[in-house]
């Protein structure tokens, strides 16, 4: 047998400081976010600059704030859904650190759990706001179908999918959720403690592909950068699916007039875009760290990959946002 030793490009202190972190935000459910709360059907979940719900000026307050709840229970809907392959991922990639650098298998072993508390505590926001809203709304989409389709691609395409995604929900907390006024105070506290947690996951992520991405041959590299670009076609092909359920739920329960039902559905799926793609993809540390592991011509692909959904998006949602 040969000593194992711990991969020479793991940096401890950067694993270090990501324990120090989690230990630091450590925060419970029922404790520290919902606090024997309930949603209020009079006060917005998801702010405009998310929903972009002001590109629809024939909506009433009313609709525009029940239009925001829509969205603000897939959202949360969909990180319960997203963190279930998140947690499998990195007790995968775990395993390249058990039997060396101790430090960085504490660092993902601690981001699993919290991830496996994330569901937990998506799958509560979803029992606490199905109450308060009219019957007939479905998330469509399953976890276990959805992480087997990420999980069935290279370790390189799901750790860049899984940093972008991490990174897009810190950037939606700080430059959205956290200032919106008239937004329930459970949902930005739900937004809150999430953040929290997200924000050592992000540097984990970065980590970690960095480290993938440095066992690749240029050959291999390129395939990965394919089913990088395969993962955002198939993360449209789910917004999509979601888009034409919440805009189908909407208008029937807003009981809204038949001549706005596509321009409803347009915009959801324009704002599911901006929400899970775009927004992400405009991240500048994101953008450097994709630039930072990838070849010139293989920027250009992921670039000309995500240039429809950009257009379709417009102006929109960055200048809302901002």
């Amino acid at each position: 047998m040969q000593p194992t030793t711990a991969p020479a490009t793991v940096d401890t202190a950067r694993y270090a400081r990501c324990i120090e972190a989690s230990k630091r935000v450590r925060w419970d459910i029922d404790r520290d976010v919902v606090r024997g709360r309930q949603f209020e059907a009079d006060l917005k979940f998801l702010p405009d600059g998310l929903s972009l719900a002001n590109d629809l000026d024939f909506l009433t307050p009313e609709q525009a704030r029940f239009y925001g709840q829509v969205q603000g229970r897939t959202y949360a809907n969909m990180f319960g859904m997203i963190e279930r392959y998140i947690g499998v991922k990195m007790l995968d990639v775990s395993r390249d650190h058990a039997l060396g650098d101790q430090v960085a298998f504490e660092a993902l072993v601690r981001l699993t759990d919290e991830e496996l508390k994330h569901q937990e505590l998506f799958r509560r926001i979803e029992a606490l706001i199905a109450p308060t809203m009219p019957p007939g709304y479905r998330f469509e989409l399953d976890g276990n179908d959805v992480a087997a389709f990420v999980l069935g691609k290279c370790s390189w395409a799901v750790l860049a999918l899984t940093c972008h995604i991490e990174l897009f929900s810190q950037a939606h907390y700080r430059a959205s959720i956290d200032g919106a006024t008239g937004l329930s105070d459970l949902f930005k506290d739900v937004f809150l403690f999430h953040w929290k947690e997200e924000s050592q996951h992000a540097t984990l992520d970065e980590l970690e592909w960095a480290r993938e991405d440095a066992k690749l041959t240029p050959e291999q590299r390129d395939v990965a950068v394919g089913e990088l670009i395969d993962l955002v076609a198939g993360v449209d092909g789910l917004l999509q699916i979601q888009a034409r359920a919440d805009a189908a739920y909407f208008c029937a329960a807003s009981r809204m007039a038949t001549e706005h039902a596509a321009a409803v559905e347009a915009n959801t799926l324009r704002a599911y875009r901006w929400q899970y793609i775009v927004s992400g993809a405009l991240e500048p540390r994101f953008q450097k760290a994709l630039a930072g592991l990838t070849t010139e011509a293989q920027m250009g692909r992921v670039l000309a990959a995500l240039g429809p959904l950009v257009e379709y998006v417009g102006d929109h949602g960055e200048a809302a946002l901002h």
